[in-house]
C-alpha cells in the first residue's frame, strides 16, 4: 500500500488519525497508578522486603527503567517518528530496545513503578501496579497495535510476528 492510499483511508476515516487520543495516556496510567499507591502506603504501610534489600532493589530497576525510557526515546527519535501516541507515527521502528520489545516505553514505566514499590517499600505499590498493566494491555495497547496495523499493514504484522509485546 503506497502513502497515497494511507493517506486516502486516513482522509475517509478507515484509518485511525493517531495511536491515542483519549484521556488514557500512558504516563498518566502510570502517574495515576503511582500517586494511588503512596495514598494507600502513607497511611496503611505494608512492608513488601526486608528493609535491607529495598534500596539497593528499588534504586537498581529505576536505574535500569530510566535507562530503557532514555533508550527508547532516543531510538524513536532518531527513526524520526514522535514519541507521544497522540502525533502520527512516521514508521515502525525495530532497532534498539525495540528489537526485544514492541513497548520498551511501557516496559520502563512498568520497571519505573516496581522499582518505587521496592524503594519505598510498599506493597501498595506493586498493587496498583496490576490494573496499570492490564489497563495498558487490554485497552492502550490494543488500541495502538490496531492503528499501526491499519497505518503500516505488512511492516507492522512482520513486526508483529517476530518482537513480543512487553519482553
Amino acid at each position: 500500500m503506497s502513502s497515497d492510499d494511507r493517506s486516502k483511508k486516513a482522509e475517509t476515516g478507515t484509518v485511525p488519525q493517531v495511536a491515542n487520543r483519549g484521556i488514557m495516556r500512558p504516563p498518566l496510567v502510570y502517574l495515576g497508578a503511582i500517586a494511588l499507591g503512596l495514598l494507600l502506603h502513607f497511611p496503611w504501610p505494608v512492608r513488601l522486603v526486608p528493609r535491607a534489600v529495598s534500596g539497593p532493589l528499588g534504586g537498581t530497576a529505576v536505574l535500569v527503567a530510566v535507562a530503557l525510557f532514555v533508550w527508547a526515546v532516543r531510538t524513536f527519535r532518531t527513526s524520526g517518528t514522535p514519541v507521544p501516541g497522540n502525533l502520527p507515527a512516521t514508521t515502525i521502528v525495530r532497532t534498539g530496545p525495540y528489537r526485544y520489545s514492541r513497548n520498551p516505553i511501557y516496559l520502563s514505566f512498568s520497571l519505573l513503578q516496581l522499582g518505587i514499590a521496592f524503594w519505598i517499600n510498599s506493597l501498595w505499590q506493586l498493587v496498583t501496579l496490576v490494573p496499570a498493566v492490564a489497563l495498558m494491555s487490554f485497552v492502550v495497547i490494543p488500541r495502538e497495535e490496531h492503528y499501526l496495523e491499519s497505518r503500516f499493514p505488512s511492516d507492522y504484522l512482520s513486526y508483529k510476528a517476530s518482537v513480543r509485546r512487553w519482553l
